[in-house]
């Protein structure tokens, strides 16, 4: 398989003139030469090597580059930066002649609003989001209340204590669909245990998406106060719960990815009981083979249960073996894909 190239975000100050050249006619995706087919990611906060939402990201990519003989190009987030860097490294990646081009993250919402435009001939995919919206803009979204809700029902038949706790990584209307979710599940399945609810940072603060010892401290501090599982949705910053939970002997639940097969997180898959996973690898590759084949999606493209878009990890075998816990589990999920449950989308 060919290597994918890896691009480092340029100065800010070079931002101007990538789009002035694009306004003035400069080369771009919509007038480059033929050739290999070629598409690009940018990163979210963390970037690739968070074990969990850029990493599943990414194995949709590597997939394309596999099965559709794609030119694949990652581009990675600075710390700190602001919707200019995003602006610049949109329109770099569309000008390179990048089709499409995928922002892995509601951050990039703004970003991709403005420079979609710019390119009508390029898909731009936005992860995460349906506020922007566009003829080549495809928004990719996911019922992440749906799967947490299960990660609620796993953790309410597990515990021992009655206490279980939920990490947000930023309090955003996304992650709290997954408390949502989560504590729906919970009460739904006993209503006698209690959730533990923390968000690590505030907007426009969102270092709890990268920072794994602010995960680890408040998981930590859940633990102290009883809870046996932990469930945390918090990219890079949740590889800091999973390690708390793990060397006090507790449950950790996973997000995004199946984090149990996550190399960086092996030594402690032990305790990693199952995780909510989002098919952000197959809407990835599903969008890239789209726009190979001609008929790029555009508009929202959803991502639920009934269609597995989310889920439940089965690969711990000690989950296996909890067969009361998994029949609970299919139960749920069986019961929500009915219409029989609705899992609300705010706490």
């Amino acid at each position: 398989m060919r290597r994918i190239t890896r691009i480092a975000t340029v100065s800010v100050a070079s931002a101007a003139l990538a789009l002035s050249a694009t306004a003035c006619g400069g080369k771009s995706s919509d007038t480059a030469s033929g050739g290999e087919p070629k598409a690009a990611i940018a990163y979210d906060i963390g970037g690739r090597g968070d074990q969990s939402f850029n990493d599943a990201a990414f194995a949709g990519l590597e997939k394309a580059e596999k099965d559709l003989g794609v030119k694949g190009t990652e581009a990675e987030p600075s710390e700190g930066e602001g919707d200019p860097d995003k602006v610049q490294r949109l329109t770099e990646l569309a000008r390179a002649g990048n089709n499409p081009v995928i922002g892995v993250g509601f951050a990039y919402a703004p970003a991709i609003a403005e420079v979609a435009p710019k390119f009508p001939k390029t898909t731009f995919g936005l992860i995460d989001d349906t506020s922007k919206k566009g003829e080549n803009i495809a928004n990719l979204v996911f019922n992440e209340e749906q799967g947490s809700y299960l990660a609620g029902v796993a953790a309410a038949k597990v515990t021992k204590s009655k206490t279980v706790g939920f990490i947000g990584g930023v309090e955003t209307p996304l992650i709290k669909k997954f408390e949502a979710g989560f504590v729906q599940g919970v009460k739904d399945t006993n209503k006698d245990v209690n959730v533990k609810v923390q968000y690590l940072t505030q907007p426009p603060d969102f270092g709890g998406f990268s920072k794994p010892d602010l995960g680890k401290a408040a998981a930590q501090g859940q633990i102290d106060a009883g809870a046996d599982v932990v469930y945390a949705a918090a990219g890079l910053a949740g590889s800091g719960s999973i390690e708390a939970a793990a060397k006090a002997k507790k449950w950790a639940i996973g997000v995004d990815s199946d984090q149990y097969n996550q190399k960086g997180l092996a030594p402690y898959k032990e305790y990693i009981l199952t995780s909510v996973t989002k098919d952000v690898s197959d809407s990835v590759f599903n969008l890239i083979k789209s726009v190979k084949d001609g008929k790029p999606q555009s508009g929202e493209v959803r991502y639920g249960l009934d269609k597995d878009g989310v889920g439940l990890s089965t690969s711990n075998p000690a989950y296996t073996k909890m067969t009361d816990v998994t029949a609970a589990v299919e139960k749920a999920k069986a019961d929500i894909t009915a219409g029989k449950i609705t899992v609300k989308t705010a706490p």
